[in-house]
């Protein structure tokens, strides 16, 4: 049986060779161990219950249900969850909605091998944990006037390549209306045209391709 002394680390990824690599790296460590295993957000949850895990690392990308819902639903159930972001998503956008969700760290996935285990420590004691350039990202954009539902619906008909008549028909809304969105997505994006908006849309994770 694992002692109290242990950090006992619940992962959740859907993808075999990343859970194993980290499940490898924390079983390394002489104090922390990894408990659960999950390999999707209904997963997650349930397994949150039956062992209670001290830290969560949760992917957010995953099939039935989702990082963030994942979060939510723990969350509501667990207040004090400790529970840590691993993606590969860098956005704004993304950081943000986990943090509201109830995330207490985010971390990129490439950044593991060097912020993993110090990260889950300081975790376990009660800290937050913004890598320095996730936290610039937030900074450079604390002041930006966030895209509304409807120019979300906007702008992913516009990565799709739609044209603004289409857009208009799928949202059951005038056309002219969709160039206002339009016009506004670009000016709160700082584009300089439709394509430009999609790519920094997609890369502040108001979207996903």
């Amino acid at each position: 049986m694992i002692g109290r002394r242990f950090i006992r680390v619940m992962t959740v990824d859907d993808h075999p060779l990343m859970t194993a690599g980290i499940t490898s790296e924390i079983s390394s460590q002489s104090d922390m161990a990894v408990v659960a295993q999950a390999a999707d957000g209904q997963q997650a949850i349930e397994y949150f219950r039956l062992h209670r895990p001290d830290v969560t690392l949760m992917d957010l990308r995953m099939p039935k249900v989702g990082g963030l819902e994942a979060i939510v639903a723990i969350r509501s159930e667990f207040p004090r969850a400790r529970i840590v972001v691993l993606t590969t998503w860098a956005g704004d956008i993304k950081v943000l909605s986990a943090f509201k969700a109830g995330a207490v760290g985010y971390l990129l996935k490439d950044t593991l091998r060097t912020e993993l285990i110090d990260t889950i420590r300081r975790v376990n004691a009660g800290e937050r944990r913004i890598p320095p350039e996730i936290a610039l990202q937030l900074a450079q954009h604390a002041g930006d006037d966030a895209l509304t539902p409807r120019e979300l619906d906007v702008l992913r008909g516009l990565a799709k390549g739609s044209p603004n008549k289409l857009i208009a028909c799928d949202l059951s809304i005038a056309e002219h209306t969709v160039k206002n969105h339009i016009k506004n997505i670009l000016s709160k994006l700082d584009a300089n045209d439709r394509t430009g908006a999609v790519i920094i849309g997609v890369r502040r994770g108001y979207i996903d391709l």
